[in-house]
């Protein structure tokens, strides 16, 4: 069994919300073979306990004007390191950089085929981590801040 259809939007939509909002190191994984609590999950990253909750927020907002969605389950939010929200279909994991580092679930999940991610997702593998964001997650100028 693969990865649903909807699942797939799902995870199109997460992700780019994620790239919009400058995550990095966005990736996601078909993992309906080896669990059956969900098809997918999206895997990002920020630099700040902010940033992690920009995207987290913004993910949501983007699933449920796009795709009319919210999720069943949301954990993580007041410390903003690592915010899982559970959308039975899919599992949305935003990590701070530290955490995702000390985790490493892509590591446990390897062997997990990747879902194809939006250009801007893919390209968020590139970004330096140094960039600097507002408090909404936005790139700014480093004399901005």
């Amino acid at each position: 069994m693969t990865a649903t259809d909807r699942s797939q939007e799902l995870i199109t939509v997460a992700a780019q919300a994620a790239a919009d909002k400058l995550a990095h190191d966005i990736i996601a994984f078909d993992v309906s073979e080896v669990l059956s609590i969900t098809d997918a999950f999206l895997i990002a990253s920020a630099n700040n306990d902010r940033q992690v909750r920009s995207i987290a927020e913004e993910i949501e907002d983007q699933l449920r004007e796009q795709l009319d969605i919210k999720p069943v389950r949301r954990e993580g939010e007041r410390e903003g390191r690592w915010i899982l929200l559970d959308y039975l279909d899919i599992v949305v994991h935003v990590q701070h950089s530290e955490e995702r580092s000390f985790y490493s679930l892509d590591r446990l999940w390897k062997d997990c085929p990747e879902l194809p991610l939006p250009a801007d997702a893919l390209a968020s593998r590139n970004r330096p981590e140094g960039v600097v964001t507002d408090a909404a997650g936005n790139a700014v100028a480093e004399d901005e801040h």
